[in-house]
């Protein structure tokens, strides 16, 4: 067969992809949100599981934060701007794409820190004679670290499993587990009414970390029983590079919540500059020092871009957007130069999509280079999918460029 006779159904494949990458932004609702967010029309921007791109309306707003409120309110603003307020507030605005009701959820501080509150909060509130802390062995790093340096700090031992064997293993000496709702890597979506129920069913709390799923599908945490939470804000929610994190303490653990950091501002007086530490009620608990005010009414303003939008949605065109790609990459990409580790079954799947590629290092940035923006990982490609502001068109045409790199990139480089 000629190299012509090859490259024909190829092309009759791209012509009907395309078409149907049409038809289906031609029927998005969530198509019109696009120009919510400052995008050149010349690049397909799939790593917002990194960092979200810019709401249009973000600089404007934080023009008058840094102007009138700063500028010319100076200290007044922490009463008249509601600076004081805003980590609980926002709390809030999160809270119902994570499926909380208010007063559960705190703005501030780094996810690190976070999970080092509720690591080490959820040991305290399980009590004695539980030893033992759960942890995914797949773990985002800063996780583990984090989880471990608790772990010493409080007596306990860690014990790293695959998720999916949490459930069996946890036992009368298992205080806490703390979990990935989806692997970083590869976008597995871990089973969290399951695990919830067993680690409760153990007498153990959950402690999930919901990095990669808020703002991508939902998460149901009031629904679900789970403990703890945290999560960052930069990449689904598109709070900005570093944008504050937040913890989610279910209010009938709140009581009880013993912070590992117990800052001024979680104080129940603050201002009554007591030397002893009393807490306040509610999520404040979870608050340590001062805020940082930028950062966090840059993340409020960008969440305006959620108005009128259900996760419902979002995780609809989600899964569609993810099997349209690996529809295209099976259409376009020559057999073998990439493996999918994202799993097929939409239960088992979050908003992203990891090609294993021996490759991986000198395609990625030619990738860049041609206008379509993923990420690195060792030997792993990985896309997100934003469905907010990533359409059907940019999925087609990333793994149609794809092709083409892989095609002048010899295999094994």
């Amino acid at each position: 067969m000629s190299d012509l006779q090859q490259e024909a159904p190829r092309l009759d494949a791209a012509s009907s992809l395309r078409e149907e990458a049409l038809r289906l932004d031609a029927a998005d609702p969530l198509a019109g949100h696009r120009a919510r967010f400052a995008l050149d029309d010349d690049t397909v921007y799939l790593d917002g599981n990194s960092l979200g791109a810019l709401p249009a309306h973000v600089p404007a707003r934080m023009a008058d934060v840094i102007g009138r409120q700063w500028g010319e309110l100076r200290i007044r603003s922490w009463d008249e701007s509601g600076w004081w307020t805003a980590p609980e507030r926002i709390g809030d605005r999160i809270a119902p794409l994570v499926g909380a009701a208010p007063g559960q959820i705190v703005v501030g501080d780094s996810t690190s820190v976070n999970v080092f509150k509720a690591v080490v909060a959820a040991a305290r509130l399980a009590g004695e004679g539980r030893d033992e802390i759960l942890v995914d062995g797949s773990t985002f790093p800063t996780d583990g670290y984090i989880a471990e340096s608790a772990a010493r700090m409080t007596g306990h031992r860690i014990v790293a499993l695959d998720p999916a064997d949490i459930p069996a293993a946890a036992g009368e000496r298992t205080a806490l587990a703390l979990v990935n709702h989806i692997d970083y890597l590869s976008g597995r979506l871990h089973d969290l009414p399951g695990t919830t129920a067993a680690l409760h069913a153990a007498g153990a709390l959950a402690v999930w970390d919901l990095c990669h799923s808020a703002g991508a599908l939902p998460v149901g945490l009031d629904e679900h029983g789970v403990d703890l939470a945290v999560g960052c804000t930069y990449k689904y929610l598109n709070g900005g590079p570093g944008s504050p994190a937040y913890l989610y303490v279910a209010e009938r653990h709140q009581d009880r919540f013993d912070s590992p950091l117990p800052g001024w501002t979680s104080h129940a007086d603050p201002f009554g500059m007591d030397p002893g530490y009393r807490a306040a009620s509610g999520a404040v608990r979870g608050r340590v020092g001062t805020p940082d005010i930028l950062s966090m009414l840059a993340l409020e303003a960008a969440l305006d871009v959620w108005d009128g939008v259900t996760i419902e949605a979002v995780r609809a065109k989600s899964l569609a957007l993810t099997d349209f790609f690996l529809e295209c990459v099976r259409a376009y990409v020559p057999e073998g130069r990439v493996t999918p580790v994202t799993p097929e079954a939409h239960g088992e799947r979050g908003s992203q999509v990891g090609l294993r590629c021996a490759d991986a290092p000198a395609v990625m940035p030619e990738l860049i280079r041609r206008g379509v923006v993923g990420d690195l990982r060792p030997g792993l490609l990985r896309f997100g999918f934003t469905p907010l502001y990533v359409g059907f068109a940019d999925a087609e045409k990333a793994a149609r460029v794809l092709a083409e790199v892989l095609a002048g990139t010899p295999a094994g480089r």
